[in-house]
């Protein structure tokens, strides 16, 4: 399975980067995972990947609790779906994105600067790979 995490704004948080980073590398042993950072202007990740799932976080999207998530990426995993992840910046997302989206996600109805909303992503994203391989680390 192969997933890309996008993200539009610099990266400047260096612990919130790593963490990301980290969580992102601990979940390779399962899935293909690259991060990287995009200018709206420059990069239209649908366009790049128009095959693939995308999940767009949007505070209005929908809420899963990891539970859900975790089924979500079991039965992406199961169809061979590369999915697609994007991160607004200071301004959320480009709004001609959003309906290009197969999925809004909201991670909480609080506000969050874009770095520390990445690296939550990118815990979740791994909770749900250890939690569909039977892995300890979510108990």
């Amino acid at each position: 399975m192969k997933l890309r995490l996008y993200y539009i704004g610099k990266a400047r948080d260096e612990p919130a980067n790593r963490m990301a980073a980290d969580y992102l590398e601990r979940t390779g042993r399962w899935a293909d995972c690259q991060m990287r950072e995009i200018d709206p202007k420059r990069f239209d990740p649908a366009r790049q990947h128009a095959a693939a799932y995308k999940i767009y976080l949007d505070p209005a999207g929908k809420i899963y609790d990891s539970a859900k998530f975790a089924s979500l990426m079991r039965r992406l995993e199961d169809e061979g779906r590369e999915t697609l992840f994007v991160v607004g910046g200071h301004d959320g997302l480009p709004p001609e994105w959003k309906p290009r989206a197969d999925l809004l996600l909201s991670i909480s109805p609080m506000t969050f600067p874009h770095e520390l909303a990445r690296a939550m992503l990118a815990e979740q994203i791994y909770r749900a790979f250890a939690t569909i391989r039977g892995h300890p680390y979510p108990r």
